[in-house]
């Protein structure tokens, strides 16, 4: 747990870094790595992780529970996305996918494992992808796809680029009609150490897009005192809070676990790690759908920056009292 906190921390102070230095090119960078991320780093881990997953009919309901969970907090996130807050369409479809897509895998299974120890991860896996990973692939691109300004006009549009700018739900799609023998244990394995490629190489894109958005509004310094034109602004981790980010802190963290918790009380006895799972941050891949669509980027960024810092600190006093 520690060592995450440490490469989160380094990543976003290396993106903020880089931005302040390089400017338009480490824009340019923060870009491209997220391009990479989802088309040549995603779809191998989702590819490995899904051939041979086999359900234990024990925790199924669970599972059934957790996808009510996701759809009724979306739901909610819309009609305060439009009626509450009214925000416009992509920074809309960045909160509604905040709010509905923890980040289960790079961030929830390290913990899982710290808190509850690793006896606990196979219902954890179980979780992540069948919750997690179908979430991002069919919940969290297609509103990206339905309310980004660059997936088209029409509904045949957007339905186009809902499925030709998300290879990794095509990659599930092959992963579940291969026999095993196509998944390895070494390559299953390797795809797992992919998954710690990912993390600082999405922090970084956070802080790069956070000292852009510092830049570009002329948000206040990390001492809280505003900053005129006299000198370039600093970007602050986590950023500014403002309604909208708060809106999605409580839809993501207090909401979200709220409801899988009460929809499971009454049926079964609800796994521990789904809970913890289901209160985690919101996902980075959330931000490459952001870039993919043209969701709002910023707004993801900055609710990923505080979404993440809330739950490391909360994570690190379990760890210590565990």
């Amino acid at each position: 747990m520690i060592w995450i906190a440490l490469t989160i921390v380094a990543s976003v102070g290396a993106g903020v870094a880089a931005e302040r230095r390089h400017g338009e090119r480490a824009q340019a960078f923060a870009r491209r790595s997220l391009t990479v991320m989802l088309y040549v780093l995603v779809p191998p881990v989702v590819y490995f992780n899904l051939v041979g997953l086999e359900l234990d009919a024990d925790v199924g309901l669970g599972l059934v529970c957790a996808w009510v969970a996701v759809i009724v907090t979306g739901l909610i996130a819309y009609a305060v996305a439009t009626r509450g807050l009214q925000l416009d369409r992509p920074q809309t479809g960045a909160l509604v996918n905040a709010s509905i897509h923890p980040n289960t895998g790079y961030f929830g299974l390290p913990i899982v494992a710290a808190v509850l120890g690793t006896d606990q991860l196979s219902q954890a896996v179980a979780y992540d992808v069948l919750v997690g990973t179908v979430t991002l692939l069919v919940g969290v691109f297609s509103i990206g796809a339905a309310f980004g300004t660059t997936a088209g006009e029409t509904p045949g549009e957007r339905a186009k680029a809902f499925v030709s700018r998300n290879p990794p739900l095509l990659v599930a799609l092959l992963a579940l009609i291969s026999p095993d023998v196509l998944a390895p244990d070494v390559l299953v394995d390797a795809s797992r150490i992919l998954v710690f490629a990912l993390l600082p190489l999405g922090f970084l894109a956070v802080g790069i897009t956070l000292a852009h958005e510092a830049h570009e509004t002329g948000a206040a310094s990390p001492s809280g005192v505003a900053i005129g034109t006299e000198a370039p602004p600093r970007a602050s981790f986590p950023p500014p809070m403002t309604r909208r980010i708060a809106a999605a802190l409580v839809l993501r963290l207090v909401l979200a676990p709220a409801l899988l918790f009460a929809i499971a009380a009454p049926l079964i006895d609800l796994p521990d790690a789904y809970l913890i799972l289901a209160a985690m941050p919101t996902g980075l891949n959330g931000l490459v759908v952001a870039h993919a669509y043209g969701l709002d980027v910023r707004y993801a960024a900055s609710v990923v920056a505080w979404s993440t810092s809330i739950v490391l600190v909360v994570g690190l006093i379990a760890t210590a009292v565990a």
